[in-house]
């Protein structure tokens, strides 16, 4: 990831900067014919984060561009596959700037909620599963439950917008 973070002004295209106003975007780079693998740029603007999730997937995670936040939960529950009387309690919280490399694996669960505080510049980072991740679990922290959600992401493929100058 360390060398991915490096040379990525050199296979970064406009197209792996798309943004949405409305919440962070995952703009695929990569995927692996059986599955087994998918590296995405996520882009990350100020305010915008996910829900409180897990990946089923080990993962690694790379900042190429501004200072992610990560706010750990620890599950209470002896039963992982349940989807409900889950016990969250908050864990840690890590700022991860430019350069940054952070990875999980599933056993434990890694449940956490990522993104970049209203008053920070957007981010930009580099996420390599493995697996395609195309669905994970979102957690209700009050409620105790938990549903697999499906996940979207912009194409692997080009449609002429500069998006890195700004344009959405």
């Amino acid at each position: 990831m360390m060398e991915l973070i490096d040379t990525a002004p050199g296979f970064l295209e406009p197209r792996h900067f798309r943004s949405d106003p409305g919440h962070y975007s995952r703009n695929l780079i990569f995927r692996a014919e059986d599955d087994g693998l998918s590296l995405y740029a996520l882009v990350w603007m100020p305010g915008q984060w996910t829900p409180v999730h897990d990946h089923g997937s080990w993962g690694v995670v790379g900042i190429v561009e501004g200072v992610l936040e990560e706010r750990s939960y620890v599950c209470l529950s002896t039963d992982r596959t349940r989807d409900e009387g889950i016990e969250l309690v908050r864990g840690g919280v890590i700022l991860l700037p430019p350069g940054a490399v952070t990875s999980f694996v599933p056993n434990p669960d890694h449940i956490h909620i990522t993104g970049v505080p209203s008053e920070r510049e957007r981010a930009v980072s580099l996420h390599l599963y493995g697996r395609m991740m195309n669905n994970f679990h979102i957690y209700d922290v009050q409620a105790g439950t938990r549903h697999l959600a499906e996940l979207e992401h912009n194409p692997n493929e080009w449609d002429g917008v500069d998006y890195q100058a700004g344009s959405t």
